[in-house]
């Protein structure tokens, strides 16, 4: 544990009192965020996209299963994998339990992926998830998000140095580099009106972070992330930890 200054009660009290005001001021700064996020544009979704899952083939208006929005966590899990990238399944840990209690505001969660369906269904097993997860490997909808990656687009990256935590990832997804990084994570999300399907956001990289609970709960820790000079990522899949 770093030194870190030690204060009076009254003075932890002065300077708490101080950052609960702008705790505040962001708190507010996300809520006007969040309505500018709804009132982005919508835009129609034209490609007849099509997705292998569990109960056969079906187009993304079905995936709503009945309800009008439609959330799709973009899970790297590329055909070469033999095991879902650790991180998204960190994020994936935070999605299940919470899938429930976004249908009952109108809301359908998936995972979609480009792996094939039985070798995504076979790791969902392993790790105690329930959510739907369909297989989008024989369409463009991760590239068309900008979730897949061509081997020449990846070049520069590939010809620099490769950091450490992007070769640890490949070797725990079982694939090399190239194929672990073709694919990428992200965050998307549909209203289904009039039988029309339209695509209102999108994200990924550090606007993830809010299905990264832990980050959250990190941030108020007096160590914080304590990620800073590490040179491999800690996260691993939650049956992986305390394994050597």
């Amino acid at each position: 544990m770093r030194e870190h200054r030690v204060g009076t009660q009254e003075e932890f009290e002065a300077a708490r009192d101080a950052l609960l005001a702008q705790e505040k001021e962001l708190t507010r700064r996300g809520d006007e965020l969040a309505r500018k996020r709804r009132d982005l544009p919508w835009v129609r979704v034209e490609k007849d996209y099509r997705f292998e899952t569990e109960g056969g083939t079906k187009s993304l208006a079905d995936l709503f299963a009945g309800r009008s929005q439609l959330l799709v966590y973009h899970f790297m899990f590329g055909p070469p994998y033999e095991a879902g990238c650790p991180v998204c399944s960190s994020i994936a840990d935070t999605l299940d339990p919470n899938a429930v209690h976004i249908k009952a505001r109108d809301v359908t969660l998936i995972c979609s992926s480009r792996a094939a369906v039985d070798k995504l269904l076979a790791y969902r097993e392993r790790m105690g998830w329930s959510f739907e997860w369909v297989c989008a490997g024989g369409s463009d909808f991760h590239r068309d998000l900008g979730f897949q990656y061509t081997e020449e687009e990846l070049s520069p990256f590939l010809q620099g140095e490769v950091p450490a935590t992007v070769s640890q990832m490949a070797e725990a997804c079982g694939t090399d580099v190239l194929g672990y990084v073709t694919e990428g994570p992200g965050l998307s999300c549909y209203a289904l009106s009039d039988g029309a399907v339209y695509r209102t956001y999108a994200t990924t990289a550090r606007g993830l972070e809010p299905a990264m609970a832990y980050y959250g709960l990190l941030d108020r820790t007096p160590l914080g992330r304590h990620e800073e000079g590490e040179e491999t990522h800690w996260l691993r899949r939650h049956d992986e930890y305390g394994k050597t």
